[in-house]
């Protein structure tokens, strides 16, 4: 099969070889990470306890435990995993869109990108003491988590301690085996790590598709394997959309009157295009809107019930909290639109991309230099986000419809769409892209025979 040789071509080229086999040696090694226990644990204890907690956490300790690869039920070393470092450079981010001293250094070219991965590194050091403490807090008292024995063998300052330090350690190694793959392997070592995090899922979801529709020895089949097929025909519908709207750009046409020849720019005029993506905002809004809602609703849920003035509140708590009622989806629907606009209006700068366009003498056909292309563009991309949000809430929402329609274990729903979906389809496709065009390079064929990957030229 062309795909298989294609494959097989890419370890005939020594340097990507190289690179591949590095490239999964070091995701072994995080992976690894996310399995070695905490000390001081008991593990017993603690698995017992979150299946108490899931039963009322509304789905957010099953989202923790895909997106740490598992490293929750073992209260590994490696459960913050490379999140702190994802939340710091997300932070650094919108604080330069927000901060006119951040901004110029974001401006300043290599000198000032590493000032900001320094400052990056610095946050990503305090988002895991914060979080690796108030992880350790919690597992010292098990009452509050309504769990009935003690989850921590020896509590007190030492276990607080060794807690932070070893979490904090391992997420700030985890960073670096990041940056080596993506300095010396194959694919941005971020994406690559959070993807092999979620698939490593794949193999319990299969166990619990295996249960449903086929049974065990002691256990029979609650479903009909028909309903599988038509789900997995629905998943292969689902992964087509979001490769698409992963892949899917608005062609803005740019006209150029200079060109650049050597070290020179001469006159003549030249017709290219700006790509506006059409799902600019990827993950993020998921990722913010699904945590915002859990958060305040495990909080309204934990009300007593001898606070009868604040029932109504309480009540809300729990409707937030189930993924699967009226008013979680209408409110996450609205928290994932206003996310993807906020997005865009934070890092979208269509006055700076007018100037830079007007200083490099492009312009758009039919549009003023200047303040009315910013407008334009702006417009333009106001209407591209509204596409791209509808078609990035769709996919939001699969899993958890799924979830309350066929009541799917979330384990197998949410291979169905949402964030792990859309990022699973992103690195791969970045990956892809990087591996071709290493191909190209040495005049092999690439994975497409008669379509491109995005980027490919």
């Amino acid at each position: 099969m062309p795909m298989l040789a294609t494959f097989a071509n890419t370890f005939k080229i020594p340097e990507l070889r190289k690179r591949i086999l590095l490239t999964v040696g070091l995701v072994f090694i995080s992976r690894l990470i996310s399995m070695i226990p905490t000390p001081g644990v008991n593990l017993r204890a603690l698995q017992e306890g979150l299946k108490t907690m899931g039963a009322n956490s509304g789905g957010l300790l099953d989202w923790f435990n895909v997106f740490s690869g598992g490293a929750l039920n073992q209260c590994a070393v490696g459960f913050l995993s490379i999140w702190p470092y994802i939340s710091a450079s997300i932070i650094i981010q919108l604080l330069t869109a927000v901060f006119p001293q951040l901004e110029r250094l974001a401006r300043e070219g290599e000198s000032g990108r590493m000032k900001l991965a320094q400052y990056t590194r610095y946050l990503t050091i305090a988002i895991c003491v914060v979080q690796s403490f108030s992880l350790s807090t919690m597992l010292q008292n098990p009452a509050a988590l309504h769990i009935g024995q003690q989850i921590v063998v020896h509590p007190g300052l030492g276990f607080s301690l060794m807690t932070v330090i070893c979490m904090t350690t391992a997420s700030l190694f985890v960073m670096w085996l990041a940056d080596q793959i993506t300095q010396r392997g194959i694919g941005n070592g971020t994406s690559l790590i959070i993807m092999i995090n979620i698939t490593s899922r794949l193999p319990v979801a299969i166990i619990e598709a295996w249960t449903r529709y086929f049974g065990l020895a002691d256990v029979p089949a609650t479903r009909s394997p028909v309903e599988l097929a038509l789900l997995l025909f629905f998943g292969f519908l689902i992964t087509m959309g979001t490769v698409m709207l992963t892949q899917g750009v608005r062609k803005v046409p740019i006209h150029s009157t200079r060109r650049a020849v050597g070290g020179g720019s001469y006159g003549g005029m030249q017709q290219t295009y700006m790509p506006l993506r059409v799902n600019y905002t990827g993950v993020m809004p998921i990722i913010f809107a699904g945590p915002l809602i859990q958060f305040p609703a495990y909080a309204l849920s934990r009300i007593p019930e001898e606070l009868t003035w604040l029932s109504w509140l309480r009540w809300l708590g729990f409707e937030l909290k189930d993924m699967t009622t009226p008013i979680h989806l209408a409110v996450y629907a609205l928290l994932v639109m206003f996310f993807a606009f906020f997005w865009v209006a934070t890092q979208f700068n269509a006055m700076q991309i007018s100037d830079n366009l007007k200083r490099d003498g492009s312009y758009v056909p039919g549009i003023r230099p200047g303040r009315a292309t910013a407008e334009y563009l702006d417009a333009l991309m106001t209407r591209v986000t509204l596409i791209g949000g509808l078609g990035l809430l769709v996919i939001a929402l699969v899993p958890q419809l799924l979830r309350g329609m066929m009541s799917l274990p979330w384990e197998m729903a949410s291979f169905f769409g949402g964030t792990s979906l859309l990022i699973i389809v992103g690195v791969a496709l970045d990956t892809l892209r990087q591996m071709e065009s290493h191909l190209l390079m040495r005049n092999y064929d690439g994975f497409l025979k008669h379509g491109r990957l995005r980027g490919r030229h």
